[in-house]
């Protein structure tokens, strides 16, 4: 048999289990209704939480850095690429987190890789919960330190498993700010005391946290209160509430420079581009200010969650604009998928190995700039899409 037909059979064996995947092709900006393969659907899928991904200003920002510093970056940071848009994006990210110092990094996948294979290694043991992003998975793996995973958001198995583990090397318990499938918050606090009791760092991923949990928008840290200094190592992306595209880390000047010497994925990579900078320094601007939006995007999400749970759903409890349904089987959940596009709702099928099996679902995402009546529209959607597979009575 070729490779090419064995490959052929992989995806057979995927089709049949109902967990092909293919593209969609949007054809307009993030935005509330969106034009996806030549139809107007509410758009309920995205990570665009705050709506600023069409807002005029960014795009305005964009442009002025293409004008002044052109289209690519045509570099690396270590030689070329470094424009003053990406030191002041840097400071103002050290700002919004409250931190002595960040870097900036093509992805936020990329900045989890760089955190964990350049920060711990053999001899060292991270503790990470089982529910982290596939990107700390990876990183955990790269990193050729001892992995240790705890029960999710499960702080006795936590203890336990710091108590059992050697004491050698360096400690590190890494985990999601918010759970990207699920939308519940990590017990950051009691993170942190048990870190602290057991001599270990601290690493918090906050990609779906920043500019939208917290009195300044910083994320989880922010959220629960906590200062910096207790929170060692803060990892972000700048594709989602900040509506351009890159991660960071934030933390000690120590740390900082370290990284900007030893990780891999960004000394070996070329710059993000200069529109890319520029659009994500002006979102910054906006959180700053965007107390009300981050209240109305809340208020949206208990909104949807209470009529997702009044209709007789089995939704996820949480308390971010992340609302999973669960309907457990794939091919149901592809379905499921499909109804909800014929009633005009964009909301994709998470099945695995995004989640683990049994747990496939409909994971809906809000914006800021969904209208009330964008609710309703879900909402009606949802439960004829239901009432029609059988999901609801």
């Amino acid at each position: 048999m070729s490779i090419m037909e064995r490959l052929q059979n992989r995806l057979n064996d995927l089709t049949e289990a109902g967990l092909y995947r293919r593209l969609r092709t949007m054809e307009s900006a993030s935005a509330p209704r969106v034009q996806v393969d030549g139809r107007t659907l509410v758009m309920c899928a995205a990570n665009n939480y705050l709506g600023l991904a069409d807002d005029d200003r960014i795009r305005t920002a964009a442009i002025a850095a293409v004008v002044r510093y052109g289209t690519g970056a045509s570099g690396s940071r270590l030689i070329t690429g470094t424009t003053e848009l990406h030191l002041h994006l840097e400071a103002a990210l050290a700002t919004l987190k409250q931190a002595e110092a960040a870097l900036v990094f093509n992805t936020g996948y990329m900045a989890n890789l760089a955190a964990l294979s350049s920060l711990v290694g053999a001899g060292d043991t991270i503790f990470s919960d089982e529910l982290n992003h596939a990107s700390i998975i990876d990183g955990c793996r790269q990193s050729k330190a001892a992995v240790v995973v705890y029960r999710h958001n499960d702080m006795d198995d936590l203890c336990q498993k710091l108590k059992d583990s050697p004491n050698s090397g360096q400690r590190l318990i890494v985990t999601d700010g918010v759970f990207s499938m699920d939308g519940d918050l990590a017990n950051l606090p009691a993170i942190v005391d048990l870190a602290e009791a057991y001599d270990a760092w601290v690493m918090v991923d906050d990609a779906h946290a920043t500019g939208v949990f917290g009195e300044h928008g910083a994320g989880t840290a922010d959220y629960f209160g906590l200062p910096p200094s207790r929170v060692h190592i803060q990892v972000g992306t700048l594709s989602k509430a900040i509506a351009a595209e890159g991660g960071f880390i934030a933390g000690s000047s120590v740390l900082v420079d370290y990284l900007r010497n030893c990780a891999r994925p960004f000394i070996f990579s070329t710059a993000l581009s200069p529109p890319v900078i520029g659009a994500a320094l002006c979102a910054l601007d906006i959180i700053k200010e965007g107390r009300a939006e981050r209240d109305r995007l809340h208020k949206l999400s208990h909104r949807l969650r209470s009529g997702l749970l009044d209709a007789g759903f089995v939704v996820v409890a949480g308390e971010a604009p992340i609302i999973p349904i669960i309907l457990g089987d794939p091919e149901r959940t592809l379905q499921y998928s499909r109804h909800l596009e014929d009633h005009g709702v964009f909301a994709t099928a998470i099945r695995p190995p995004t989640v683990p099996p049994g747990t496939s679902r409909i994971r809906l995402t809000l914006m800021a700039t969904h209208s009330d009546e964008d609710i309703e529209h879900i909402l009606t959607a949802c439960t004829k899409a239901g009432r029609e597979l059988g999901v609801i009575s």
